[in-house]
């Protein structure tokens, strides 16, 4: 990524939050309208209906459907992992980088039997962003051009998106970014990561507490963002916000993807509307950030891996709710005797 990009200010970005669109109420209406002439009983497909009238109000088109699904993983390095809060050196970002593009990754498995496309963004993964603790992640100029490259992960026809990352420390940075957001200890934010021992526990919760206290109190979440963020947290903000402005619905992952929802949800409470929570990380915190912006996963399989693969299972989800509620027939079609027949 080339991080002189010309970029939007935030205050440009904040007028293209107060301008995303709201539920395509037409499409929502023709969805429900044919979901009460299914051969089924009313509701007896659960969550699977909700997600069809999800799909169908965010992306406009009705009945729902899924064509070209992509899991979009933002990959990048932190300063903060030299510090000891990971379990895994820095070198792993690229040698990770390098088994997506060979195949070899849990998340190329995951999406090739779901049938989901697959692209890295690599965010200058050689180069790591300044410890948090000593000194800001970004400038705004490279904060907001990371966000405007994030938007651009939508090209091509894209129709679902699912939120997928890769940087060692990204779960000490989410976790300074939720605390900076939302109070409390340091100790509420933060896990194990990709399995830190108790010294590396402690080292983690040092570091979120120095970050947080560094910044001494600031509420703007683009500051916030900029200040105690990372990149792929900046370009995951701007693709859900793009997302939104696109009627393009999102699927967010674990833990590090919904601290980039969180900062959407800072800006406007109902800016997550379009995205759509797949499962509750293994991170002890996930949960309670769930619970704070107002979500429910579809899922907790115990997963703490990122890379977008809880995403990507929950995209095979939204694939089945939409083929269903499409493909299956009307009483009318079926010569099936309704409820009232």
């Amino acid at each position: 990524m080339p991080l002189s990009e010309a970029a939007l200010p935030f205050e440009d970005i904040r007028n293209l939050v107060k301008s995303m669109p709201g539920p395509d109420e037409e499409a929502l209406g023709k969805v429900r309208a044919r979901d009460a002439q299914l051969t089924k009983p009313a509701g007896s497909l659960g969550r699977l209906e909700e997600i069809a009238e999800w799909l169908s109000a965010w992306s406009g088109k009705a009945p729902p459907q899924v064509t070209r699904p992509l899991v979009a993983i933002f990959a990048t390095a932190h300063g903060v992992a030299d510090e000891g809060v990971s379990a895994f050196p820095s070198a792993v970002n690229r040698q990770m980088v390098e088994n997506f593009s060979a195949g070899g990754a849990a998340i190329n498995q995951i999406c090739r039997a779901s049938d989901v496309g697959l692209k890295v963004f690599d965010l200058a993964v050689d180069m790591p962003t300044p410890s948090i603790t000593k000194e800001d992640a970004m400038d705004e100029a490279n904060c907001a051009a990371t966000m405007a490259y994030g938007m651009e992960a939508l090209a091509g026809g894209i129709d679902l998106v699912c939120l997928g990352e890769m940087g060692i420390g990204n779960t000490t940075v989410a976790a300074a970014v939720f605390n900076a957001l939302f109070g409390g200890d340091a100790g509420d934010w933060i896990g194990r990561g990709t399995g830190v021992d108790d010294e590396g526990l402690a080292r983690k919760r040092e570091a979120v507490e120095a970050a947080v206290a560094r910044i001494a109190g600031e509420k703007d979440p683009l500051e916030i963002l900029r200040r105690v963020g990372g990149r792929e947290i900046a370009a995951m903000t701007g693709l859900i916000i793009a997302a939104r402005l696109q009627r393009v619905p999102v699927i967010v992952d674990g833990f590090v993807t919904t601290a980039a929802a969180a900062i959407v949800h800072k800006l406007d409470p109902s800016g997550l509307d379009h995205c759509l929570f797949a499962h509750v990380s293994a991170e002890q915190a996930h949960g309670h950030a769930l619970k704070l912006l107002g979500k429910t996963a579809l899922f907790d399989f115990g997963m703490r891996l990122g890379e977008g693969s809880g995403a990507a299972l929950a995209a095979g989800i939204v694939k089945v709710a939409a083929e269903t509620h499409s493909g299956m027939a009307t009483f009318a079609d079926a010569g099936v005797s309704g409820k009232d027949s």
